[in-house]
């Protein structure tokens, strides 16, 4: 079969190929009919990820049909899938196990004509969405959904701000909070990305580069936000908290631009905010975020599919950061 191959550091991206694999007790093979790029596969390739091992076959996101089955899994055979890449949860829905890992490092991903995963990450597709549209969903869209729901506990009618809105998780907040009926505020780099999210339904957008873009979104919210949700960090982060309502919740699952800086910790208690770290999510989560995009009809922000032999020119589009939404691959 041919894949998508972390190689080497000199040589991280090489389509080739490989043996494909054979199912066992529990296991099946999904002929994957596309699959879609995160962050994480980018810093992979840059040896800016923990773990890193070679050779790899890169992927987390993928949907397909069941083509083999082993013992225990026959009943999904010739099945429209969606593959939860969130594995080894644990028993503790607040946090992961220490075997917790995510499809495509270690284990061999999507980014591949075939992928072998347990039965029991299976899901069946949602119906109103292409393959292209539902293999944007897994990774950004539980990650956004546990954020969310799980851990901001948002509620109708509330102002949420998504700090940089045009990555595969940006959007995702943005679409989970308008379908949750909340107004949702956005800041990106980009004067365009901005608009891209008010088309979809943004109430406002602020460009993070502006020297005034916290008074700004002030004066957008008409004061504040009741749950802001940041994958960013570093130094403009000192700025979030003055942001946020009485009571407000900061929920944030990455940092890109550093670490928490020096912050005005009164403002905190005083106002009785929350500042949360997240990340995946269990599978009752995953569950329900196919339930609620299949509830609101949901339709997932793609900004272009690549075939699986050019696969490199969606991770050069990717570490330029030029995109709105989720990098598709077809397989």
């Amino acid at each position: 079969m041919k894949a998508i191959v972390l190689e080497s550091a000199e040589n991280p991206l090489a389509y080739k190929e490989v043996e494909k694999p054979i199912p066992g007790p529990g296991e099946v093979l999904v002929q994957v009919k596309a699959a879609a790029l995160n962050r994480r596969d980018y810093w992979i390739t840059v040896g800016k990820y923990a773990g890193i091992k070679y050779p790899t076959i890169l992927g987390a996101d993928g949907v397909g049909i069941v083509a083999e089955a082993g013992d225990g899994a026959i009943e999904w055979l010739n099945k429209e899938v969606i593959i939860n890449p969130s594995l080894n949860w644990g028993e503790h829905a607040e946090f992961q196990s220490k075997e917790f890992k995510i499809l495509g490092l270690p284990d061999n991903g999507t980014l591949a004509e075939f992928v072998l995963v347990k039965a029991e990450y299976l899901y069946p597709k949602p119906a109103h969405l292409t393959w292209e549209q539902a293999a944007a969903l897994p990774l950004a869209g539980l990650t956004a959904y546990r954020a969310l729901f799980t851990k901001a506990k948002i509620k109708k009618g509330e102002k949420v701000l998504v700090v940089g809105v045009g990555a595969g998780t940006g959007t995702f907040l943005l679409q989970w909070a308008l379908a949750a009926g909340c107004q949702v505020f956005v800041t990106s780099g980009s004067g365009e990305k901005i608009e891209m999210a008010k088309q979809l339904g943004a109430a406002a957008g602020v460009n993070y580069k502006a020297q005034d873009w916290a008074e700004e979104l002030k004066h957008f919210a008409g004061g504040g936000f009741d749950v802001i949700v940041d994958s960013a960090l570093g130094p403009d982060f000192a700025k979030i908290p003055d942001l946020c309502c009485p009571g407000g919740r900061i929920v944030f699952f990455g940092g890109t631009a550093g670490n928490i800086p020096e912050i005005n910790a009164r403002t905190i208690f005083w106002k009785q905010l929350q500042i949360i770290g997240t990340t995946m999510g269990t599978s009752e989560e995953f569950k329900a975020m196919l339930d609620f995009v299949k509830e609101h009809k949901i339709v997932p922000v793609i900004d272009e599919v690549f075939p699986l032999a050019e696969a490199a020119k969606a991770f050069d589009k990717m570490g330029s950061s030029r995109q709105f939404g989720k990098l598709v691959i077809r397989i």
